[in-house]
């Protein structure tokens, strides 16, 4: 029999982390029970404005076209379907079920009180300091189904 050698790296596979958001909302859960609620809206907005500082740059230099193209990414990656409505001044992001919170029930792995905070505090972070804002308009925590809302401020 000949001797067959594979030779693989990691950007051979396909980038995928599913299983980050169940350690994601354990630690979420964590901070909840231990220190409360406001610590865990402050380490996400911490969180956000460190690692999206190249995306809170890009809203502020190019506007919401730079969180849509973000997101069809993100989604792509994830395999989640959203629905994006935008205009120059609103980005409405409709959520049919959240990737992450799906799979975290498919697992069988807890889902946090507070995981919707992932998405609501983090994209109000990466508004901060720019000429828009974020709503989570709608938000079914057993889907993770949701209307988002990015908008300019009023003047």
């Amino acid at each position: 029999m000949t001797k067959q050698i594979l030779t693989r790296k990691a950007s051979d596979n396909e980038y995928l982390h599913k299983d980050f958001h169940g350690a994601l909302s354990v630690g979420v859960e964590y901070l909840r029970r231990r220190y409360g609620d406001d610590a865990v809206r402050e380490y996400l907005r911490q969180f956000a404005s460190s690692f999206y500082a190249p995306l809170k740059t890009a809203l502020k230099e190019r506007g919401l076209i730079a969180v849509k193209k973000h997101y069809e990414n993100v989604y792509k990656i994830e395999g989640g379907k959203v629905e994006f409505s935008l205009s120059d001044d609103e980005l409405i992001l409709n959520v049919e079920a959240c990737p992450a919170v799906t799979h975290m029930r498919e697992k069988g792995y807890p889902v946090s009180e507070l995981f919707h905070e992932t998405s609501k505090s983090v994209n109000e972070a990466i508004c901060e300091d720019s000429p828009f804002a974020f709503e989570l308009v709608q938000y079914n925590p057993e889907t993770g189904k949701s209307v988002q809302r990015f908008y300019r401020k009023a003047k």
